[in-house]
């Protein structure tokens, strides 16, 4: 269980790395407006900044995971499990405050939260059965 829980986090942290990308360095293209509902470009440049930020949060968090992950792999399980989980915990937070401050945006949440979620969960009983 405990691969499984590793593989949803490394697919969390992916995916993570996509929304990076799209935030820091395609935010103002038509196809990411589109994506995160920014109607215009004068809107998106004007948000540019802000989603750059926003972007880094998420690649430090698939990085802070995927250090995990390696460092399991390596041998050193204590401190990789404790980066897996506190990258993919944090990507499960973040979704549940979008969710939470805004209702509309319940299918981006479940897209940002669903793989982190599972990958707490497998992870977590993959640690108490070994």
């Amino acid at each position: 269980m405990l691969i499984v829980g590793l593989i949803l986090a490394a697919a969390a942290a992916a995916f993570h790395v996509f929304i990076f990308a799209l935030e820091s360095l395609r935010w103002t293209e038509p196809e990411t407006r589109k994506i995160f509902g920014v109607p215009s470009e004068a809107d998106a440049v004007t948000m540019k900044q802000l989603a750059f930020n926003q972007g880094f949060y998420n690649l430090f968090l698939a990085l802070t995971t995927l250090l995990g992950i390696g460092l399991v792999i390596l041998g050193a399980q204590t401190v990789g499990l404790t980066l897996v989980f506190a990258g993919t915990g944090m990507m499960l937070a973040a979704a549940l405050v979008l969710v939470l401050s805004d209702r509309s945006k319940l299918r981006a949440a479940a897209m940002q939260g669903t793989l982190p979620l599972l990958a707490v969960i497998v992870t977590a009983i993959g640690v108490a059965a070994a």
